[in-house]
This record gives C-alpha cells, structure tokens and sequence, in this order.
C-alpha cells in the first residue's frame, strides 16, 4: 500500500469546546472520564415500542447552558454547535468584535443533521393531513455550520460535511487545509449531532446496538450506545496566533481521510483504508508510528468495527496504548471524531489517558487491549482515528505544545 500525502503546515489549536452526555464543558468532559463515570439512560424523549429498551448517552438538563437552545426541536443539532462554538471561541480568546478583524470559515459535520425529527410532518404529509410549512422552513435554516456562521456573523467560508461518523474530525481535517491554503485565517470546526427516533430505530434495526452499557474492544462486545452532543475547536495558522498572542492548546500537524468503497456499512474487514488515513496523517506530520504516544480508538463496541481496528493496531502500533472513550460518551455520530480530538488534545496536555471503561475480556481475534486505567503516557504526539459507514475514515495527528 502506498499513500502520498499533501503538503502539510501545522495549524495551531487555540480554543475547545464540547457537550455531551459526559459533560457540559470541556472540564467536565474530561473530569467524567477520568472518574471513570458513565451515564447511559433510557431515553427521556426518544420513544420506540422495541421488546429492549436500547440505553442512549442523552444530554441532561444540566448539560444545556443556558441561552443557547431556545429554538425549536428542528434545530436542536445546530444549537448543540452553537453552544459548543460559543465555549471554543471564548477558551481561544476571541469575541464578536475581534472575529470581524480575520477571515473566519466554518467547518462542521454531522450525521443527522436537523433532517430527521419532523415526524408530525411527516405522518400528516403521509396521512393526507397536509401540513404546514414551517417546519420545513426551519430545516432549510438549519444547517449547523450556517447556524454558527449567523450567530457569530461570519462572512467566510463555510460547509457542512456529512461523511457518517468521521464527520466530526474530517471537518476539523478540511478546515486546517483552507488556513493552509490561505482561505481563512482562523476557523471554527468540528461535529455536532442529536438524538432522535429515526437514528434509534435504524441502528436496532441493524443489530449493532447493545441492551447493556457498551464494551469497545471485549470479547462479548455486542454493539454500540448511541450518544449525542457537539465537539468545536478554534483552529489558526501560526501567524495569527503570533499577531494575536493567543494560547496554544496543541498543533494539529497531520491528517488523513480516505474510503474503503467497500460496503454501505462494515469497514473493510483488512483495514486498508484507516490504514492509508492514519499513514498519510503520519507522513504529513513528519512522524512514524513508534512517534505516536497514545491512540484514541474509533471504539464503538461493534463485532466488526473494534476487530479492524484491534488487528491493526496489532500490526501497526502493538506496543502504543490505546483507549475507546465511547464508554463515557456513547456513539455521536457525527460529532464522534471532534469530541474525540478535544478529549485526545487533552489527554495529550496532561499526559495520561483514561481507562477505556466497558473493557474486561480480551478479544483472541487480536494481540492488543486497551488500558482498563488511568495510564500515564510518555510523548509529544497522539492520533485520533475515526472509522464510518460508506467506507469512510479519518486519522488526525496532534502534537503537544511547550504552552499547552
């Protein structure tokens, strides 16, 4: 396998924000999964008549801030990225008033978007009922990263991306390479995605969730939790972290992104295509895998996924700890990948890893396990892989900073 990587500056992370089940801000995100906490819950207002009731990693009260969600359910993904933005931008030290100096893009991913909850629509259009237009003139404006842009009244570039669940840190990826190519001086990017039932219905429909609390990488691994919530993070070139004085959390210094078309839904069972990812993140940011530290696994709790990746790692990283922290967050879809970096970017700065919780059993089909405690870690880099249906998969390369 050969893979050839783009020319590559290192962009500099210098704010995070995140929600999610395990947290409602970054520092509550990481003192959970240091604790070892997990709160899956029987869904509050995800309804379904399934013989099992299938637990969801849903956001709690306490885990919306207040005057960020005071649309209406259409827009409830957008909101979570408006929120997370919010905290992101104010960690990078930047407001309203300082963005209009710089050329802000907006990069988001998502997997349900706000495209899959009007279901009143839906059954009244079905049952001839005829229904009203507003909530689909609310759809139509609310696409997450239009709904970022609006809110910070950004004029730069912007997309959504919608790549399953590498969205999140393929977004990241895609706006690191518009400051490389000098499109924008600073960007505001990562995943955002919510519950609802026709997410729920569709993964018990494939068999590939879990009745019980997720186990990444056991031998008895049944399936996946569903999760909800939005990872954002303040991305600059050097340059303008220099003109703005601003902190460095880390340097994002490598990426990869490449599609196995192989299948609608399982990985390519010999992981070539997170393996061509992770080389080319590797290539751009310099490194070979002995340089890696710690890996921050796709771990969903799949049969299929968690066996990919633990033949993998097997070969390519046998001796480089590693964690799933779905465990503490569930599966969030979209938002997955950049939940994922800010936990890695953290996890980097502090130099210890949570214990991968759900684990117990080792899994025969391949030589390696993830920790099952906190583990100190020892090293400048991490990596973050993010596996998804259609084939896609992302690999993002962190190096921590002597200011971090």
């Amino acid at each position: 396998m050969t893979a050839v990587a783009s020319s590559f500056s290192p962009i500099i992370v210098s704010g995070m924000g995140g929600v999610c089940a395990a947290g409602a801000n970054v520092p509550e995100i990481m003192s959970t999964i240091y604790s070892g906490l997990r709160r899956p819950v029987v869904s509050e207002y995800v309804r379904a008549d399934h013989l099992e009731q299938y637990p969801m990693f849903e956001l709690p009260p306490s885990a919306v801030p207040d005057g960020y969600y005071e649309g209406p359910e259409s827009e409830r993904c957008g909101l979570l990225a408006i929120g997370a933005a919010c905290e992101a931008v104010n960690d990078a030290g930047l407001d309203l008033d300082s963005l209009k100096e710089y050329r802000v893009g907006v990069c988001i991913g998502t997997t349900v978007g706000n495209a899959m909850n009007n279901e009143s629509f839906y059954r009244d259009f079905l049952f001839n009922r005829f229904p009203g237009m507003q909530s689909i003139k609310t759809y139509l404006k609310a696409n997450p990263a239009d709904m970022v842009a609006r809110h910070f009244h950004l004029k730069g570039m912007r997309q959504c991306i919608a790549n399953a669940c590498s969205s999140g840190a393929v977004a990241i990826g895609q706006a690191a390479e518009w400051i490389n190519n000098g499109l924008c001086d600073i960007a505001i990017a990562g995943g955002s995605d919510m519950l609802c039932r026709v997410i729920y219905n569709g993964f018990v429909s494939l068999k590939i969730t879990d009745s019980q609390p997720c186990r990444p990488f056991d031998k008895n691994r049944l399936g996946l939790n569903l999760g909800e919530g939005a990872g954002m993070v303040v991305l600059e070139s050097s340059g303008t972290v220099r003109q703005r004085k601003a902190r460095t959390h880390a340097t994002l210094c490598g990426y990869g992104n490449c599609s196995d078309a192989y299948h609608i839904s399982a990985p390519m069972p010999d992981g070539v295509g997170l393996e061509m990812a992770i080389s080319l993140a590797l290539q751009q940011a310099q490194i070979s895998h002995d340089n890696i530290a710690f890996i921050n696994a796709h771990g969903t709790a799949t049969p299929e996924n968690d066996k990919v990746e633990g033949i993998l790692f097997s070969r390519l990283f046998p001796q480089t700890p590693f964690h799933s922290t779905k465990g503490y967050t569930g599966h969030t879809l979209g938002a997955a990948g950049a939940i994922e970096a800010i936990i890695t970017i953290e996890s980097l700065k502090r130099q210890m890893i949570a214990a991968s919780v759900g684990f117990s059993d080792p899994d025969p089909e391949f030589a390696v396990n993830p920790v099952t405690e906190n583990t100190p870690v020892a090293g400048d880099y991490a990596l973050s892989d993010s596996v998804a249906f259609g084939g896609n998969n992302a690999a993002l390369v962190f190096r921590r900073t002597s200011e971090a």
